[in-house]
């Protein structure tokens, strides 16, 4: 999300390009619906997809047949009935969010300790105009939001920047940089990095991450809280925010843009790009949201 970001330093586009929703088991299977079928994943027997309101287990192996029309008797899935938010399936949380810990769960399966349901439930809380609009808007923002975090913390795997740390630290600043020019580092789930992002953060939540920057990589909510704070006012290298550019028609090509646009966009990194929309519309999928147009930037 960063200016002058070193983007070599994460692993990110190999992750995000590799991000699949990861299917039930068939003893986790409820009334709740299992993760939407995805037609680049691979199923192995006894995994668990949904599609088009119901359940469905594959036999054995398979990749490309779709469980509404390939299921039955002799074929690879068998129906397991219908779905829709019952039974076992978590409640989505007050506020507009709607994914559940299940499905949290799911998809980011090798997430580091600190990237809790919770913790994310918890910031969003603390943002109300965030996924607050109508059904459709509110999903694709949060399908947005999870897609970019997917990609800059390659699927929750990273709590920093991997060293060795560049100096993020812009001493024209009258407050300079109190914890070390390197201090200023990427941290959390959108790489808040540079002393003056640490600076306006902390103001926003009412944190000391001037001083404390490490706060961004332990605190279980200020840590979401502060990917919150770029994606709701922060324009980055565009003219806008990205929460303003996924509700207000410029769709996910301009959260990228708000992000990283001055690296990624208009040619510059063409596979960084897609890696984010692959994720976007894997999201949007699980949602069951419309994607939109204007993907790519």
């Amino acid at each position: 999300m960063r200016k002058n970001r070193l983007l070599a330093c994460f692993g990110v586009a190999l992750a995000g390009a590799a991000a699949a929703l990861v299917p039930m088991t068939a003893s986790q299977a409820a009334a709740a619906c299992a993760a939407a079928w995805n037609a680049s994943q691979v199923y192995v027997a006894d995994n668990v997809a949904s599609q088009s309101g119901h359940n469905y287990r594959a036999k054995w192996w398979t990749q490309n047949d779709s469980p509404a029309t390939h299921s039955g008797q002799w074929d690879v899935w068998a129906d397991q009935g219908a779905c829709g938010g019952g039974g076992g399936e978590d409640p989505p949380p007050a506020g507009g969010f709607p994914l559940s810990q299940t499905q949290f769960e799911q998809n980011f399966p090798n997430r580091l300790p600190i990237y809790t349901y919770a913790g994310l439930v918890d910031a969003a809380g603390h943002f109300p105009a965030f996924a607050a609009g109508d059904d459709t808007t509110r999903k694709r923002e949060v399908a947005a939001f999870l897609a970019n975090i997917d990609h800059e913390s390659g699927q929750l795997q990273y709590a920093e920047e991997h060293q060795p740390w560049g100096e993020y630290c812009d001493l024209g600043r009258p407050y300079g940089c109190p914890a070390g020019p390197t201090a200023y580092h990427g941290r959390g789930p959108i790489q808040l990095s540079w002393n003056y992002n640490y600076k306006a953060a902390g103001d926003y939540l009412g944190v000391d991450l001037l001083h404390f920057p490490d706060l961004v990589k332990t605190d279980t909510s200020i840590t979401f809280q502060t990917a919150f704070w770029y994606w709701m006012s922060q324009n980055g290298p565009n003219t806008m925010t990205a929460h303003q550019a996924i509700t207000g028609g410029s769709g996910f090509g301009g959260t990228i843009r708000s992000i990283n646009g001055s690296r990624e966009c208009d040619g510059g990194n063409p596979a960084q790009v897609q890696s984010r929309v692959n994720s976007y519309l894997r999201f949007t999928q699980l949602l069951g949201v419309d994607p939109g147009g204007n993907l790519y930037c």
